[in-house]
């Protein structure tokens, strides 16, 4: 059996998310589109895994995944097949056989995503399936004053939709805020995501960029004490990296 390694970009604009399992299970996901296709490749029911189940919506630079094969083809083959029955919107950018005990979900040790708003005075026609587009421009200095209270270890239950029955404490390596006179970027570092965890802390740091919360609410959401935020608009959210 080879160990096959995957790595993947994709647009998930019209995807239920990388998987959908569940009283709203669908077949419309990313991971089942790719399965259907390696199925068809190699005769095989194939268990896909990946290093980050990403949410409805979300986008990927660099998702991460490896399912087991006794097909006898070459990576070049594997990674050609894919991409010519996959749809447009799914890539695979690379194929790698690794060791047998290799885990996308299992291994990996950080994962890095990043948030894409434009801020032009114009909202830009090409981009707006792909970026969440501010109409006032967000006080960068007072978000990174606000991120800085995300950082390092905490329960973060009250910023995620994260059903009960595991662990919610995360820690965050860091965060980093970008902008120019067109875009701003939030990148986000951390051990791992709890569901939606992403969105609303970026949720948060916005409201906060535009005077609708003050910082100081950061830690009553924690403790319980005050309303979460309105998650960020997925179409903005990439999954940049997973490190292993």
């Amino acid at each position: 059996m080879k160990n096959i390694k995957l790595t993947i970009e994709y647009d998930g604009g019209r995807y239920q998310g990388w998987t959908r399992l569940g009283k709203n299970e669908s077949t419309n996901t990313i991971s089942n589109k790719i399965t259907e296709v390696i199925h068809k490749m190699t005769g095989e029911d194939v268990e896909l895994f990946c290093g980050m189940r990403t949410e409805t919506g979300v986008h990927a630079y660099a998702q991460t995944a490896n399912f087991k094969t006794s097909a006898n083809m070459k990576t070049y083959e594997i990674q050609h097949y894919l991409n010519r029955y996959l749809p447009m919107d799914i890539a695979i950018t690379k194929v790698e056989e690794v060791p047998a005990l290799f885990h996308a979900q299992l291994n990996a040790r950080s994962k890095i995503y990043v948030y894409r708003m434009t801020i032009s005075d114009v909202p830009s026609v090409f981009d707006r399936k792909h970026t969440y587009h501010c109409f006032h421009t967000p006080d960068a200095d007072a978000m990174r004053r606000a991120a800085a209270k995300f950082l390092g270890s905490h329960d973060f239950k009250n910023f995620s939709s994260a059903k009960q029955g595991k662990s919610t404490v995360k820690e965050i390596y860091d965060i980093e805020i970008y902008n120019d006179s067109e875009e701003m970027q939030i990148t986000l570092h951390a051990n791992d995501f709890l569901h939606n965890m992403q969105r609303y802390i970026i949720g948060m740091l916005l409201e906060i960029g535009m005077g609708v919360r003050k910082e100081e609410e950061i830690d009553d959401i924690f403790a319980g004490k005050a309303q979460p935020p309105t998650p960020c608009d997925p179409k903005g959210l990439y999954l940049q990296e997973i490190r292993y």
